[in-house]
């Protein structure tokens, strides 16, 4: 069996920490089996099933576009490197909605080509996969992220985040996660997702029921249409209650390199919501869960 051929001894994970918590089950698993020298490849294939196969780097064929492969081979090239590892997780994880943003990206490929430039859907699809984030929280959060109200999102409303639950998406950023940093900020898809938390009575199931409802839910919520819009809003990560201990401290809000104020808008409006307080349209409702085919 070829061992892992990392450059790097593998960085340790805390699959503790409140990002890494919703992917353990999935992950530690295979993170396992590489620290036992398989390459990643073969670490994820012995994993739980999956639409695709997974495969060497080398299986793909010189000259053929990445999404292309996937797409008619149903097989995923895989480095070595955390960043195919945690993309290989999201593989397993949100099985339908990879299908469906790997169906989109073929299809723009097959119509226009590489190209130099990706097109905006093709460009949307990058920046989520990459860097995404999903969300379920109350409305008065979302109105306040959405108006980049800082002080008030993570302040005055403090409180309602124990209402709330937020699931990193992007495997780009879950490999960056492994050095946090205080500026790293997520692409939040803007609809309310369904990630497990009751309505009626706040109750939360485990991490992996609520996987399972956000990946019918966003894969349905996948068209060309939605994500031509870029249908997100920035979160810098580490301001989330409970998932950085400093900021505990409401000077930590106060960063305006992290914690940016609307474009065009004076850093004090983003302070609070009061009278005049800038207004952001309705968000989009969530739809019913309901599986998608590619």
């Amino acid at each position: 069996m070829p061992a892992s051929t990392l450059d790097a001894p593998w960085p340790g994970i805390a699959w503790d920490d409140p990002w890494y918590q919703p992917w353990r089950d999935l992950g530690e698993p295979a993170y396992a089996r590489v620290a036992q020298g398989q390459a990643v490849w073969q670490a994820l294939a012995a994993g739980p099933s999956s639409p695709v196969g997974f495969v060497s780097q080398q299986s793909l064929p010189e000259g053929v576009a990445y999404e292309r492969f996937i797409f008619e081979a149903r097989q995923v090239p895989t480095r070595e490197g955390l960043h195919d590892f945690f993309n290989g997780l999201s593989w397993q994880a949100f099985p339908l909605t990879k299908l469906r943003l790997n169906a989109l990206q073929a299809a723009e490929i097959a119509r226009d080509g590489v190209g130099a430039v990706r097109g905006p859907v093709r460009d949307a699809i990058t920046v989520f996969d990459e860097n995404g984030a999903l969300l379920q929280a109350p409305p008065a959060l979302w109105e306040a992220l959405r108006a980049r109200q800082w002080q008030r999102l993570f302040v005055t409303l403090r409180p309602l985040w124990r209402q709330a639950r937020l699931l990193v998406f992007g495997h780009a950023l879950l490999e960056k996660l492994v050095s946090p940093r205080k500026d790293m900020t997520a692409h939040v898809w803007c609809a309310n997702a369904p990630l497990g938390i009751a309505p009626a009575s706040g109750q939360m199931s485990s991490h992996m029921t609520g996987r399972q409802a956000a990946d019918a839910w966003l894969a349905q919520a996948c068209s060309a249409e939605a994500l031509q819009a870029k249908p997100f809003t920035p979160l810098p990560l580490l301001g989330l209650p409970g998932w950085w201990s400093a900021n505990e401290d409401p000077a930590f809000y106060r960063d305006d390199r992290v914690f940016r104020p609307p474009r065009g808008g004076d850093p004090r409006a983003s302070a609070d919501a009061g009278p005049g307080a800038r207004q952001v349209p309705p968000m989009p409702q969530a739809v019913p869960g309901g599986k998608s085919s590619s």
